[in-house]
């Protein structure tokens, strides 16, 4: 039996798990420092981004975890799909919109943010491709067996 999982996305995950409280920390704090000079739909669409991001990135790397170490298509697909959609766009519109008043610190941090996310994204679908193509050639062997055996038993 041959391992599907991938050690540089495991590897990326684990990093991840240890970066995000702190660049939630960073961002949160700097959104207090910077909020009274915000607009207020600036103010809304940073609070919303907040609280998505920190559930989507929750459920993200819980995904990315089962889907990679327990080698679950579903999981990986759904950790895949999470980091490209929601998390990708949005921390891209929080590094580069200039409206939000961006500081140097906060910055940096969505850069190494954005080249976590970027990365999964990558090794991800490659991962997801080899575990989906050693998947269905399993079911397929397993389905020739099972016509070969049908076939000699009634004979």
């Amino acid at each position: 039996c041959e391992i599907l999982s991938s050690l540089p996305l495991q590897m990326s995950l684990y990093f991840n798990v240890y970066f995000f409280p702190f660049w939630w920390l960073i961002t949160i704090a700097i959104l207090y420092l910077k909020y009274p000079d915000l607009s207020d739909y600036y103010k809304f669409i940073l609070v919303t981004i907040m609280i998505l991001v920190t559930l989507t990135e929750l459920i993200r790397l819980y995904l990315g975890y089962v889907g990679n170490l327990l080698e679950k298509v579903p999981e990986l697909a759904g950790f895949w799909l999470l980091t490209l959609l929601p998390q990708l766009p949005v921390i891209l519109f929080l590094l580069f919109n200039e409206g939000l008043k961006i500081h140097s610190l906060e910055r940096a941090v969505h850069i190494i943010f954005a080249a976590f996310l970027a990365f999964q994204v990558v090794a991800a679908f490659f991962t997801l491709k080899r575990m989906v193509n050693t998947l269905a050639s399993r079911f397929r062997l397993t389905e020739f067996h099972r016509l070969e055996e049908q076939r000699a038993g009634p004979g």
